[in-house]
């Protein structure tokens, strides 16, 4: 993901989609970054985005790791989406069809690893898509790996570091879609809008379904209730409006919360720790972090 020529896949699959937002501006992707070397075991890059930005679906022949300071990437990769901040990176496999959308302001770093040079054992891709932890030497290699006038040999120093310390992160940051038809309109409704307060009840009405059989379809697939299944996709949309700059106060009434105390204990309940002790933990990862040479 990063804004260039555009090289987006159509498979017709809506799940795949983002329900556009007019103000954004739209991504434009390309398979690997125009300058990378014909054979190359990782190549990296950054760009800053200075206004909200989508990507439409797309996929690359290499592994992806995407990140971002001062801002939030939101992502959306097969049946999942995931919600990244400062201190978190999203590794895509190589092949993986995905979605995605950024904050403005955002530096956005890209580092793009050939599949063929990759250690099978390397964490990220033992699984699918994945949430690294962007520790401070990790984004001091991948910064330093996008340098062109590097000699091989400091490059293969470097990248051989960058899989030694290359690992998922604890927090997963991610929300499982229910790839129902029964349920499509409520998904995508919900969203798009996380704050809307439909019942359970009149959403089964909506739907023209029973208010069991969305509880079921939400428990069988996600393994979450419905209203759990809504909290967690308030959370995540939070995280993306409080890295925007957006405080407790008003996140809170944005998702709907009639008191921050509510969305307090609804964050806590998701991810394990308040939205202050969060932000401090994202904040630390950044502040250690080396900076572009």
């Amino acid at each position: 993901m990063a804004p260039s020529t555009r090289d987006t896949a159509d498979t017709g699959d809506a799940r795949g989609s983002w329900r556009r937002d007019p103000a954004a501006s739209v991504g434009r992707t390309y398979p690997v970054p125009a300058d990378a070397p014909a054979a190359f075991t990782i190549v990296a890059e950054s760009h800053v985005v200075d206004t909200a930005t989508e990507w439409e679906p797309h996929v690359h022949p290499a592994h992806e790791l995407v990140w971002v300071r001062h801002g939030t990437l939101t992502a959306r990769v097969g049946g999942q989406v995931f919600t990244v901040s400062e201190g978190f990176g999203l590794w895509v496999p190589a092949g993986q069809e995905h979605a995605g959308r950024l904050t403005a302001g955002v530096e956005l770093y890209d580092a793009f690893f050939a599949p063929e040079h990759t250690p099978e054992h390397a964490p990220p891709v033992l699984g699918g898509p994945t949430v690294v932890a962007m520790g401070p030497v990790l984004q001091a290699l991948l910064i330093r790996l996008a340098r062109r006038d590097l000699d091989p040999a400091a490059r293969a120093r470097a990248e051989a570091v960058v899989f030694d310390v290359l690992e998922p992160s604890k927090r997963q940051l991610a929300v499982r879609l229910p790839a129902d038809d029964r349920v499509d309109t409520i998904v995508e409704a919900l969203l798009a809008d996380p704050a809307d307060e439909r019942s359970l009840e009149e959403w089964a009405r909506a739907s023209g379904t029973s208010a069991r059989t969305i509880t079921r379809v939400f428990r069988a697939a996600t393994g979450l209730s419905f209203a759990q299944w809504r909290r967690a996709v308030r959370v995540h949309r939070s995280l993306e409006l409080l890295g925007a700059g957006g405080s407790v106060q008003d996140v809170s009434e944005d998702l709907g919360y009639a008191h921050p105390g509510t969305f307090i204990d609804a964050f806590r309940r998701v991810m394990g720790t308040t939205p202050g002790a969060f932000a401090a933990e994202r904040a630390s990862s950044s502040d250690t972090a080396g900076r572009k040479p």
